[in-house]
């Protein structure tokens, strides 16, 4: 049987030449090229590999299935053999497997447990392949990370392959040091159009309507791209009730199927049978789709993001990037020409490229596997924001897998191995016997899942009673069957790998489920205020408060396992579970301290000395103490800032722009390493930052503008500042021969917005080019004034102003300015600020 020929097939004699030459790679290929099934197997009998593993990280259990197969059936194989795989709770490979497929944070696991990847032994691994870059996961970014640290210190003659269908390759390529290849695909035309909704149309009306008409319109299969199985349900019941033609048949496609069914949708119908396939970005890359004409793209897709509220990261529906649109078109023209349906409208405007995980997620796991390695001093394409880095470190030292000195503990190194979040790996390791193992399972499961409760109730003991009663042959009121058996189902999966066999308990003490919360949440153990039982302070500081009628009124202590934070004033406590003081003082005693010192005394706005007993921040008994000592003042008031909020500092607007200009550079030119300035990350360094500023002083408005301005920018070495003035100016010469400010900004989350140039008109005469900041890569909003500072124009296009739209602005101003130059060529005018002389 000849072998098949995919469109990369031509080039790889070239990927094997350049890895025999160099050992990192970046190649590009769209999707269809061939890259993930034909890549791997073209290096198996390369003379550098020496008979070793390669190893491909992709990014879903689907796709490694997937790819993992088609390489197997093309060797005549099983899958086992040659070719295997392993993903999470699942893996198929023997002593014979030479190419192994993984996922998620599999390849991490294999470089921290051995560094070497085996080294010069038969089965050691020779080359590590990075399928999908592209999708930036924070997994990914950690094993390359690893990867070339390892590379660099133990194993020089390690490949390392970044492959991708949508990346910037010349930026990884630089990044990397590595020659950069790239592949055609095979592909077909595609027309684009926008499918409107209705008003108030739900989306899955919306997808609904779209292959109804497109299976009418248009031959072949549909793809519909939406963001997650909810809607996928929804949609797939929505058609299977609709009058579609003859034999159609609706499918599904994501992560959480059944390896039968997902083979069944990756493999051509049987009868030729037309297809509608309901699909999560699962099928955005890696998998090919046989027979699809059309795509009906929602622009939504789930990614995870930090929630604050339950301190974990969540799957949200968020807007996917224009590259993304681009490749989800793209799989419409697979085999013939096709149709691409988006449901956004035409108007709306996408971001270019996918925004890297570790940009916008919680990275307390991340930091453990930092500490566990050993070392920071990684090399990341996008290094973690320190803001975020500094919070998680912040919370691992409370779960105990930090020593106060940064190291792993062995708890953390326990933790490490339960492959999941800390926090739940801190509730699991909690448990005393296996009764409570069994019973954390079940806090676990409850903890990831989506609420299975339609009622408001605050208290987690009502849900794990709800499961209870499910697992008994009774359905509670006001409760979801469909979320119940999947937190059972999830609690199994977790009793198994904590090796427990113990059963659940069928009931629980009123504290059990709150004293291994406590495990979870240290940050978020809740104390009752004494005058107001519907306040409580958490032991981080923050005050919280509960529902009117909450189920949780008069507990004395609380585990506060979701919260919803307001920007200003207490947080509302959404789900918690009650603790007993007794096991708090057995299981923390060195968090209850006594001592004296200075606090923030809200009222009077300055230090007070107190005498304290506390639990962490919790204030437990307080009582008036002698003078302030100055050597406590400084944290002290660095408390106060954390308290009340970076807006309590002497800011101006001076301050205010230097901050934008240095965020602004640090998105712009990454390269520098300018450190994160944006609030988030400020008000997560005080204490690094800000602390130092307070010495000698017992009051906040003690603080000078000048001495918070040297606070700021103390970050910055004095090489930094010189680059910041250089790249991101305060003011710009203009023709005119005068310098005008730039004003920079930053949008409600930290991102830097467009710098905007204010400039009368007439002061650009003869400049043909948009002025531009960061060596050229950033062009000004160019705010064109009138001679009486008011607007007529914003652009970034000087050119095509002069061109298409000065004519205009001059028949109308002319009149209104009669003493101000209005030439009819603005190209060769001379610049001015001034009014021409009278009587000219």
């Amino acid at each position: 049987m000849d072998a098949p020929v995919f469109p990369i097939t031509p080039l790889l004699p070239a990927v094997r030449d350049s890895l025999a030459a160099h050992p990192r790679l970046v190649l590009e290929a769209p999707p269809g090229a061939g890259k993930t099934t034909q890549v791997p197997l073209a290096l198996l009998d390369a003379p550098w590999l020496h008979g070793r593993r390669i190893v491909m990280l992709e990014p879903r259990r689907v796709a490694a299935r997937s790819a993992a197969s088609f390489m197997a059936r093309q060797l005549g194989e099983e899958v086992g053999g040659t070719v295997g795989y392993r993903i999470r709770f699942e893996h198929r490979v023997s002593a014979r497997t030479r190419i192994e497929v993984v996922t998620e944070g599999i390849l991490t696991r294999m470089i921290q447990d051995d560094p070497e990847l085996g080294g010069d032994r038969p089965d050691g691994v020779g080359a590590l392949l990075f399928d999908e870059f592209h999708e930036r996961h924070l997994a990914a970014d950690l094993g390359l990370a690893l990867a070339l640290d390892v590379q660099a210190q133990l194993r020089e003659d390690l490949r390392i392959v970044a492959m991708s269908a949508t990346l910037d390759g010349e930026r990884l390529a630089r990044f990397l040091d590595a020659p950069r290849l790239s592949s055609e695909g095979r592909s077909f035309p595609v027309q684009v159009a926008h499918f409107p909704a209705r008003r108030e149309e739900s989306l899955e009306a919306q997808a609904r309507r779209a292959a109804e008409e497109a299976l009418a319109r248009h031959p072949g299969d549909v793809l519909v791209f939406l963001p997650g199985q909810r809607e996928i349900a929804r949609v797939q019941a929505a058609l299977e009730s609709a009058a579609l033609p003859a034999g159609v048949e609706v499918l599904a496609l994501h992560g959480e199927l059944p390896v039968e069914q997902q083979s069944r949708v990756l493999q051509p119908a049987p009868d030729g049978r037309r297809r509608v396939v309901l699909a999560t970005n699962v099928a955005e890359s890696s998998v090919t789709l046989p027979g699809v004409r059309v795509v009906i793209d929602s622009g939504l897709a789930r990614e995870p993001r930090f929630d604050p509220n339950s301190g974990f990261s969540r799957l949200d529906a968020v807007a996917i990037s224009q590259a993304s649109a681009d490749q989800r078109a793209g799989r419409a023209g697979r085999v013939a020409e096709g149709w691409a349906w988006r449901l956004w409208p035409e108007s709306q405007r996408l971001e270019a490229q996918r925004r890297p995980e570790i940009a916008q997620v919680e990275l307390a796991g991340l930091a453990l596997e930092l500490a566990a390695w050993g070392s920071d001093a990684l090399r990341f394409v996008d290094p973690p924001p320190p803001g975020a880095l500094s919070a998680a470190r912040e919370l691992l030292q409370r779960l105990g897998a930090l020593s106060a000195g940064g190291g792993i503990t062995a708890l953390g190194r326990r933790m490490l191995g339960l492959g999941t979040h800390p926090r739940l790996a801190a509730l699991l390791l909690a448990a005393p016997d296996p009764r409570g193992q069994a019973l954390a399972a079940d806090l676990a499961a409850l903890l990831e899942a989506r609420d299975p409760l339609r009622s408001r109730s605050d208290a987690l003991a009502e849900r794990w009673r709800a499961l209870a009663a499910f697992r008994g042959g009774r359905m509670p009121p006001d409760s979801s069957r469909s979320a119940l058996a999947a937190i059972d189902a999830a609690a199994k999966q977790w009793r198994r790998r904590l090796r427990c066999e113990a059963a659940p308990p069928a009931q629980i003490e009123a504290h059990e489920l709150g004293d291994l919360l406590a495990h979870a949440f240290p940050d978020r153990i809740a104390a009752r205020h004494a005058a107001d039982p519907l306040r409580y302070q958490l032991a981080n500081g923050r005050m919280v408060r509960l529902f009117e009628d909450s189920a949780l009124r008069g507990e004395p202590w609380l585990v506060a396992s979701e919260l919803r934070f307001e920007p200003r004033g207490d947080a509302l406590l959404l789900r918690a579970a009650p603790v007993d003081e007794a096991r708090l003082r057995a299981d923390f005693p060195e968090r209850f301290v006594e001592q004296e010192g200075a606090v923030w005394d809200a009222g009077k706005r300055a230090l007070v000395a107190r005498r304290e007993s506390r639990f962490d921040r919790i204030v437990l008994d307080s009582r008036p103490a002698g003078r302030v000592d100055p050597q406590q003042a400084a944290q002290a008031l660095t408390e106060a800032v954390r308290e009340l909020g970076l807006e309590a500092l002497p800011w101006t607007e001076g301050l205010r722009q230097w901050q934008a200009r240095a965020v602004s550079l640090r998105a712009w030119m990454p390269e520098l390493g300018l450190p994160d300035l944006a609030d988030a990350a400020l008000a997560a360094t005080l204490d690094t930052w800000l602390r130092p500023a307070f010495a000698g002083k017992t009051r906040l408005d003690a603080l000078a503008e000048e001495e918070l301005g040297e606070a700021l920018k103390s970050p910055l070495d004095w090489s930094a500042r010189q680059q910041l003035d250089r790249l991101a100016p305060v003011r710009i010469a203009v023709p005119s021969g005068m310098e005008r400010r730039i004003e920079y900004g930053l949008d409600p989350e930290g991102r830097p917005q467009p710098p905007v140039l204010a400039v009368k008109l007439q002061e650009l005469f003869g400049l043909a080019d948009t002025p531009a900041i960061a060596d050229g890569r950033v062009p000004l909003t160019l705010h064109l004034l009138s001679p009486g500072g008011k607007p007529l124009q914003v652009t970034r296009d000087l050119r095509s102003f002069w061109d298409r739209t000065y004519p205009e602005v001059k028949k109308e101003m002319k009149g209104r300015y009669p003493r101000h130059p209005w030439p009819d060529d603005p190209w060769s005018a001379t610049a001015t600020h001034r009014a021409k002389p009278r009587g000219t």
